[in-house]
């Protein structure tokens, strides 16, 4: 992640266990970190849960009058709780018993200019807990990878502690093992694509990107890639959208840097031929790194 401006930011994070179960964290300048964990992944076995990828689809959206009652309108208000039924969306493809959700979560300033301390998303039979999922303190559109265990009923919560608009993109969900699941293989984080080498330009528009052959080569089996994307922006970028090749461009976002500082976000993004695409509506460089894989 970066902070350039010296703010406040949350950046979701897969990171592969070292000794111990141990990680590692470096600093280009003096800074506090916080962890937050939300779950962890072991040798795939009978008991664990599988990744269900779906096309990314917005599953909430607070600014819309049209979404199912409880996912749309109105805007969050300062200190306000809300539950959320997820399975009560439109999006197709989510069963009814998932464990948890991978979210792309976005928040956009309500009214224009209203800071954000933090928003916390969890199941909304347990307790509030003493995490963030995200901070937007300087007030601009920042958006923040979330994987939110499921109440029974599969509703979530969310906390906003300032009043805020939040959208919700979802991108696949873990359940039991089945038909159409994936585990998860961690690699050692490596840089897939970068578009400043070789003296690369910034783009605009639609890029595909070969992943399978990037120097890290996932397997062509992996039905969805774990990456941290980051962009470049030049001067702004509206919003960034990553997806599997070959497919439609989904109503979707991956980041946000309307501020024009330099952005990162995890993603988890289907794959089907071994390239994604990304669609950019600013100019902007654009780089991959990649923590793991989804495959059988």
């Amino acid at each position: 992640m970066n902070s350039q401006d010296g703010r406040v930011k949350a950046n979701a994070a897969i990171v592969p266990a070292g000794a111990s179960g141990a990680v590692s964290v470096y600093v280009t300048d003096t800074s506090d970190v916080i962890l937050d964990i939300d779950g962890y992944f072991i040798t795939p076995g009978a008991q664990t849960l599988q990744f269900y990828p779906l096309t990314p689809c917005r599953v909430a959206d607070t600014r819309q009058t049209n979404f199912p009652q409880g996912l749309g309108a109105p805007s969050l208000h300062d200190m306000e709780t809300r539950e959320l039924p997820i399975l009560t969306t439109t999006c197709p493809g989510l069963p009814a018993n998932p464990a948890a959700y991978s979210f792309n979560v976005t928040v956009v300033p309500y009214p224009a200019g209203q800071p954000e301390n933090y928003v916390t998303l969890w199941p909304s039979d347990q307790p509030q807990p003493l995490v963030s999922t995200l901070n937007n303190y300087t007030a601009t559109v920042v958006a923040n990878a979330a994987i939110v265990p499921a109440a029974s009923d599969g509703s979530i919560k969310v906390f906003a502690y300032n009043s805020t608009d939040l959208l919700i993109d979802i991108n696949g969900y873990f359940a039991a093992p089945g038909q159409g699941g994936y585990s998860f293989y961690p690699v050692a984080p490596c840089r897939a694509y970068d578009s400043r080498n070789n003296n690369g330009q910034p783009f605009t528009g639609e890029k595909t990107v070969n992943i399978a052959g990037s120097p890290c080569a996932p397997p062509g089996n992996a039905a969805g890639y774990v990456f941290n994307a980051t962009v470049v922006p030049s001067p702004t970028l509206g919003y960034l959208t990553l997806w599997a090749d070959s497919q439609t461009q989904p109503v979707v976002s991956t980041l946000n840097a309307y501020d024009g500082f330099v952005t990162s976000n995890m993603a988890i993004v289907p794959n089907v031929n071994g390239s994604i695409d990304a669609y950019a509506d600013g100019l902007t460089h654009l780089i991959l790194d990649i923590s793991g894989y989804f495959a059988p």
